[in-house]
């Protein structure tokens, strides 16, 4: 068996970009690209990096989404995080950084783990990690 959570985003250009340009995710499936007043996209996205898989889903129907982002909806993101384990966190740290992504080093954590964590632009918490 295998899970792979689906997320509701609220742009989705602006998601698939952090998530296919920053940690290196390519599509493995996708809803046809629609235009919308938002612009062209796909409501629907699968994607895979190593292991690891994600579907992002667009939070809001064609022409339907609101000019701004809702604070309190995304509040509730803040509950929601993702922990992929790597075989070396420092090298995945690298790469994330030489991609252009923004985070504080690996951390050895009091639980044993070394890890680094860093938030999409929908809240969601993604945190790569290694055991020790």
């Amino acid at each position: 068996m295998k899970l792979t959570p689906l997320v509701q985003v609220f742009d989705m250009p602006l998601a698939s970009r952090f998530y296919i340009d920053r940690l290196g995710f390519e599509i493995v499936d996708k809803s046809p690209s629609v235009e919308t007043a938002e612009g062209a996209f796909s409501h629907w996205m699968w994607l895979r990096k190593a292991d690891v898989e994600l579907m992002l889903n667009t939070a809001y129907d064609a022409n339907e989404r609101p000019l701004q982002r809702d604070d309190a909806r995304e509040l509730g993101h803040r509950d929601v995080g993702f922990y992929i384990d790597c075989d070396d966190v420092d090298a995945m740290h690298a790469e994330l950084r030489g991609r252009g992504l923004i985070a504080d080093a690996p951390q050895l954590q009091r639980y044993g783990t070394t890890s680094f964590t860093v938030r999409d632009p929908d809240g969601y918490s993604i945190t790569f990690q290694s055991r020790v």
